[in-house]
């Protein structure tokens, strides 16, 4: 077996094939179908997880798709397994390529997409078989631009297999008008549902008309998204879960200290601000509230980073950070404004309110205690908050 070129004609035994498995006879090169979806999978030393989310694509009911999966220069054996998977299945192609991080991945699999839509997903997570044949569906029937599904969070406590399951998702609509997707979008973004790539449905078309890719950045696929939505016009909404996000939550949750963090969030809010005064919906109160709560909250996270023992800094100098952090105008507007759903989250934020650094500084350890000693508490205050 060998392939050619880039990975569109295979020859099996003298026979010559397509990469969506349908044979191309004699010279005729024309007849190669494009797949339908173009699923696209960066991979980096996930070598426990790859295969399971390799065969989640191939058990899907709808099999007119590409998988490319970007080996980013793994360490283990994560591109021999693709490898091996892809030598028994002509719909994945497999790049390798130097570490060059997540969004390099993507984009130059976005160069080698021949799809009518692309759909994202990260190598340690996992789909249910129903997923591309219900998206594909409703993406047709609606002659859609962007249609966004609910997920589940799969949080593991652990080295076994513990764990919590959270759901995310929103009553199945198609939106009438750009206008009624804006003005309902702030629901979205609370329910965690436009952050992310991995539960969405995108059509490539637009992808390529508006050159959008995957910047080298913080959170890089938060503002392809935001890119990809600036200026959407049909958009729908399925209920449904498909996509298992899986969290290991000792991985993740007592992860070391970013000395950046907070700028990066800075940055992040400024997109969300600039998004928000795109849309003129900047003195619309529920977008406007939701847009402030998340800053405020995110803020929280900021304060306990710097309380988190991996931070170098003395007691005295993170008491400095925490007072110029809570101090400024930005987060005195953002406070002003959020409406914290619970009685816990207003309770965090009311050392911000009142600018105690030293309260706020006692209450970032005692975050980052939690959230260090006991992965399932921090876990679920963190989905209730």
């Amino acid at each position: 077996m060998v392939r050619v070129c880039d990975g569109c004609v295979m020859v099996v035994c003298g026979a010559r094939f397509s990469c969506t498995g349908r044979r191309v006879d004699g010279e005729g090169l024309a007849a190669v179908k494009t797949p339908t979806v173009s699923v696209i999978m960066p991979v980096y030393n996930v070598d426990r997880f790859v295969a399971r989310a390799v065969e989640s694509i191939q058990n899907q009911t709808f099999d007119d798709f590409e998988l490319i999966c970007v080996d980013d220069g793994s360490t283990d054996r994560s591109g021999a397994i693709l490898d091996s998977m892809a030598e028994r299945d002509i719909r994945i192609e497999v790049v390798h390529t130097p570490n060059g991080g997540a969004p390099a991945a993507r984009n130059l699999a976005l160069d080698r997409a021949r799809g009518t839509y692309v759909y994202f997903m990260d190598a340690d997570d996992w789909c249910d078989p129903y997923m591309l044949e219900d998206m594909v569906g409703v993406m047709r029937a609606h002659d859609l631009e962007l249609l966004v599904c609910g997920f589940f969070i799969d949080t593991y406590f652990g080295e076994g297999d513990e764990r919590s399951t959270e759901v995310k998702s929103y009553p199945s609509q198609v939106f009438g008008s750009q206008q009624e997707f804006r003005l309902a979008a702030y629901e979205l973004f609370d329910r965690n549902l436009l952050y992310t790539p991995w539960n969405k449905l995108f059509l490539r078309s637009r992808i390529e008309r508006l050159g959008i890719r995957f910047r080298d950045t913080f959170m890089d696929d938060f503002p392809f998204v935001l890119d990809y939505i600036r200026d959407v016009e049909r958009v729908g909404v399925m209920s449904e879960a498909y996509y298992h996000f899986t969290r290991a939550r000792a991985d993740s949750e007592t992860q070391r200290w970013r000395p950046d963090l907070y700028e990066k969030r800075e940055e992040e809010h400024g997109w969300m601000l600039d998004l928000y005064s795109h849309w003129q919906l900047d003195g619309d109160p529920a977008s406007v509230e939701m847009v402030q709560r998340r800053y405020i909250e995110r803020l929280v996270g900021c304060i306990e980073n710097v309380c988190n023992p991996e931070c170098d800094l003395s007691k005295d100098e993170k008491v400095s950070a925490i007072a110029d952090m809570i101090g400024s105008e930005r987060a005195q507007v953002a406070v002003a404004a959020a409406r914290p759903r619970t009685q816990m989250m207003r309770l965090m934020l009311a050392p911000i309110r009142q600018r105690n650094a030293g309260l706020a500084y006692s209450e970032g350890c005692f975050i980052s205690f939690v959230r260090r000693h006991n992965g399932r508490i921090f876990s679920t205050l963190k989905a209730r908050r």
